[in-house]
């Protein structure tokens, strides 16, 4: 089945540009030009990644971003402006997974799809013991959920992925980079990235995120999930 994905950008000869690639690789793209067009299809669509850029008409990329998140965990890229760190910061901060900063080299926008929907895919295909329970926190790996006393938590894709590698891997300390690279797929040098996700998702499963239980910081080396 083709991967179907979603481009949102107010100007043409982009969107243009990256479908025109996207189809070549055999993927389905749909194209949005405002943040009320792209919401619409969003609710319409079940899509393997959103495209999506911050400076839209109607809604900004962020508020686009932030409601998709009310209901669905779909990978979600931001395209945001070149040097601009505070995009990229509220990007993570709304609930988006990844970030590509403009101007871009279109073969690295393939790239970090494919990686993405990649990634995601082969998460869906594990065949692993389905659900990992510690305390009142629950994951189940088939359905990429999580659940607080059996109430489930509303987690990005990155998030997810990161509370399974440390659920999974307990005890053990994970350098911001190593988490950079494991989860993103590169050492892309921003582990403020990383800090971002780590804080969103202690507001989603701990009783007080400022004294984690589940979610532990080593200091100067890194994080880990307490056992």
């Amino acid at each position: 089945m083709a991967r179907k994905v979603l481009v949102v950008d107010d100007e043409k000869l982009i969107v243009k540009g990256i479908r025109f690639s996207l189809e070549q690789d055999g993927m389905e793209v749909d194209s949005a030009f405002d943040g009320e067009e792209a919401l619409q299809l969003a609710k319409e669509n079940q899509y393997d990644v959103i495209l999506l850029d911050v400076m839209l008409p109607k809604f900004t990329g962020f508020e686009v971003c932030q409601q998709i998140r009310e209901y669905s965990d779909v990978p979600i890229i931001m395209l945001t402006a070149k040097g601009d760190d505070m995009d990229k910061i509220l990007g993570l901060e709304y609930g988006a997974d990844d970030y590509i900063t403009k101007p871009f080299n279109i073969l690295e926008v393939k790239a970090r799809i494919k990686a993405i929907i990649r990634r995601s895919g082969s998460k869906k295909e594990e065949k692993q013991s389905s659900e990992v329970v510690y305390g009142s926190l629950k994951i189940d790996i088939d359905s990429r959920r999580g659940y607080i006393d059996d109430k489930e938590v509303n987690l990005t894709a990155k998030e997810f992925d990161l509370l399974e590698l440390l659920m999974l891997h307990q005890n053990k300390v994970y350098s911001r980079e190593e988490l950079l690279h494991t989860i993103w797929g590169a050492d892309r040098g921003d582990v403020r990235t990383v800090d971002v996700h780590i804080r969103r998702l202690r507001e989603k499963i701990e009783a007080n995120p400022s004294e984690p239980t589940y979610i532990q910081t080593k200091w100067g080396v890194g994080y880990y999930f307490a056992k």
